[in-house]
């Protein structure tokens, strides 16, 4: 616990100012109050994760009108913040979330416990839950590599007025030079086949119009590059992180306030377009 203030205390000071809950655990959800008791409340958002448990053995996937609801009481009564500013339903499938739960929400909204909802996940019924017009905020995986369906997703969302969070900015498909330089790459079958020849390891055009520069800008690191892009999208609100240290913490604030280098973000959108062709 105290491990989880220090690092919260890092965050604020680092002007970070959003906050998620992953589960409804009382004892994650105590230590954030305890760290966030001494700012103004409104000066900070809280969201919570519905639909993956407390940590207790065999909570987990319950988007019943009444689980949901007894989750946020407890992570209320635990953390004592008074509300959480969004509710994010965790990749609920169609089948999961009966009307009688999107009723249960309205109820807390209704009652300012939970002031927004969100709907969170990648897959095809996310363009549905985006159609509905019954959530406010759009938590979806988004990076310089993503398909044209989260892409659309995302301009579907703005258009019905959501706010868009992403996560996933630095996907494990870029996060080395290899993977970088081979995403837009056939898988090799049996035999070797059925995979596109590449130029020689020591050709100096070998990488281009790939992702491989992400791992070669100089002073930058790919994530941090990944991540700038993200923020460099009017239509994202906001990007989630996972930082369990102070020091990846701190690497990872400073990104916001730097430009991305000179023609990157047009190299960005050739690796795209290349990719998207290959496809």
């Amino acid at each position: 616990p105290e491990a989880g203030r220090e690092l919260i205390y890092s965050a604020l000071e680092a002007g970070i100012n959003s906050y998620r809950l992953t589960t409804a655990d009382p004892v994650l959800a105590e230590v954030l109050g305890e760290a966030l008791r001494h700012v103004d409340r409104k000066l900070i958002q809280v969201s919570l994760m519905l639909g993956a448990g407390d940590g207790r053995r065999g909570s987990d996937r319950d988007f019943s009108a009444e689980g949901m609801t007894s989750a946020i009481d407890r992570a209320l009564h635990a953390s004592g913040l008074g509300w959480f500013d969004l509710a994010v339903l965790d990749q609920p499938e169609d089948h999961e979330l009966p009307q009688s739960s999107l009723n249960a929400l309205k109820a807390l909204r209704a009652t300012q416990r939970i002031r927004l909802l969100g709907i969170s996940g990648e897959g095809e019924v996310m363009d549905t839950y985006v159609s509905t017009g019954a959530f406010d905020v759009l938590f979806t995986p988004y990076h310089v590599n993503s398909p044209w369906q989260i892409r659309s997703r995302l301009r579907d969302a703005r258009e019905r007025d959501m706010a868009i969070f992403v996560y996933g900015y630095f996907p494990d498909s870029l996060d080395t030079v290899k993977k970088a330089t081979t995403a837009h790459e056939e898988k090799k079958g049996f035999f070797g086949l059925g995979k596109s020849a590449s130029r020689p390891k020591h050709d100096p055009l070998a990488g281009a119009g790939t992702f491989a520069f992400l791992h070669q800008t100089n002073a930058w690191t790919a994530e941090s590059i990944c991540l700038a892009y993200a923020l460099t999208d009017p239509s994202v609100a906001s990007i989630m992180i996972e930082a369990p240290t102070i020091e990846r913490l701190n690497d990872l604030a400073l990104v916001p306030d730097r430009d991305l280098p000179p023609g990157l973000a047009a190299q960005i959108e050739m690796a795209r377009v290349a990719g998207a062709k290959a496809a």
